[in-house]
């Protein structure tokens, strides 16, 4: 038996962040377009109903969509789109329908309207778009439609959400001289930024990045194939899995020249112990048994969307850790700081919140009944706590469908639903 065959190879999701960016360029450019691999879950459904309503052809296959015309943009019709629980969706969405001649009214159930829009929403104004909030100023529901005229160049607060300047990225191939965008203040999650260039680059657009500006050029997108890669945020809690039982697990097509950040999550396993490889089939990831998992003191705003799952491994370690430089995630689908805090000082957990982040220091642990507050990420990282601590439930578990339906299903041998 070869030492592959001894672990366990997992096949995760298609990126969902890929994913939509490649849908948003998709609807636009000339030609038919196939993306293979496309992610699963609630999020892209709401993009591809949403392409629909809005006149786009798409044909789903399993997990292959083919994009057969183009949005009009010249349509006059009104029309109003669901995005249900869906943020990238409902701000990549919002800031294409700015390109309509017809308004569109973009909506999502409560809990996303309660997230920030303010920031895409005074981007838009600022370009030239109709931009009108229907209840309270910068949140859903909110109604759109193309201006009179468009701005060359624009700046955009870079410190709370790098969707809103993905959102305005790619729109900016169909503005009449292109944008320059000057990103203010500390750019977050800036790997998002980089994902976004280099999947409109894959539809043909002409697109720079350099500090705190960014260039692109007028013109159109292209259709084509378009393969998407596995999530690396989903490849998260396999690995976490592997990271807290001593075992071993390769992320099957993952590589660690992945466009998305999130590869780097591996890094910080091997800074905790965890033995980290490429291999052909993707990424593997082990810890000996008898190699206790350390603690570690870590800056992942660039991988922010980890952060639940390495503050479920770091109850597991043999001394604290601390993560910092993600506040913004209080604004994500939950308070992934004190939501998640609050619910894992449940087990008995000793952690420490602080402006931007928070210390975990590893106590003894027990059994509890788990708030999802309406965050598969917090549901997924939960569910692995289950393989240490006996008694551990985890409430609506459903939640999981926004980006990987068949979470529990495919992780059995894991996560013991």
């Amino acid at each position: 038996m070869t030492e592959l065959d001894r672990e366990r190879l997992v096949h995760v999701p298609g990126s969902k962040s890929i994913a939509n960016r490649a849908l948003i360029c998709a609807a636009l450019a000339d030609g038919q377009t196939t993306i293979s691999n496309c992610a699963p879950g609630d999020d892209t459904q709401a993009m591809l109903e949403s392409l629909e309503t809005l006149g786009v052809e798409t044909d789903q296959a399993g997990t292959t969509v083919r994009i057969s015309s183009q949005i009009n943009l010249e349509d006059t019709q009104p029309l109003e789109l669901q995005t249900r629980l869906a943020g990238t969706t409902s701000r990549f969405l919002t800031a294409l329908c700015a390109l309509r001649v017809g308004q569109t009214t973009i909506d999502g159930y409560e809990p996303l309207r309660n997230r920030p829009m303010t920031g895409l929403h005074e981007a838009l104004s600022s370009l030239g778009a109709s931009v009108q909030s229907l209840n309270i100023t910068g949140h859903l529901p909110v109604v759109v439609k193309r201006g009179s005229s468009w701005q060359a160049r624009i700046a955009i607060d870079s410190t709370t959400s790098s969707q809103f300047t993905s959102a305005m990225m790619m729109i900016a191939p169909y503005l009449p001289n292109g944008l320059e965008i000057e990103l203010r203040g500390e750019v977050i999650s800036r790997g998002y930024l980089d994902m976004t260039v280099a999947v409109m680059r894959a539809f043909g657009a002409q697109t720079e990045i350099a500090e705190n500006v960014i260039w692109v050029s007028p013109g159109v997108y292209r259709g084509g194939d378009f393969a998407v890669e596995p999530d690396a945020s989903s490849a998260s809690y396999p690995s976490a899995v592997a990271a807290i039982t001593g075992s071993q697990v390769t992320i099957a097509g993952l590589s660690r020249n992945s466009l998305q950040r999130d590869v780097e999550f591996f890094d910080v396993l091997s800074q905790m112990g965890c033995d980290v490889r490429q291999r052909p089939e993707g990424i593997s990831i082990s810890r000996d048994v008898a190699r206790p998992l350390r603690g570690v003191t870590v800056d992942m705003s660039q991988i922010s969307d980890c952060v639940p799952t390495l503050a479920v491994v770091a109850l597991f370690a043999d001394s604290p850790t601390t993560v910092s430089g993600v506040g913004f995630i209080r604004a994500k689908e939950s308070d992934r700081i004190g939501d998640l805090a609050f619910e894992l000082r449940k087990l008995g957990a000793q952690i420490d919140e602080h402006k931007d982040g928070f210390t975990v220091t590893p106590v003894a642990l027990h059994g509890a009944s788990l708030a999802t507050h309406d965050d598969h990420r917090l549901a997924m990282a939960f569910a692995i706590a289950k393989l240490r601590i006996g008694g551990v439930e985890v409430q609506n578990p459903e939640v999981v469908s926004k980006s990987w339906p068949d979470y529990f299903n495919n992780f059995d041998n894991f996560l013991k639903n």
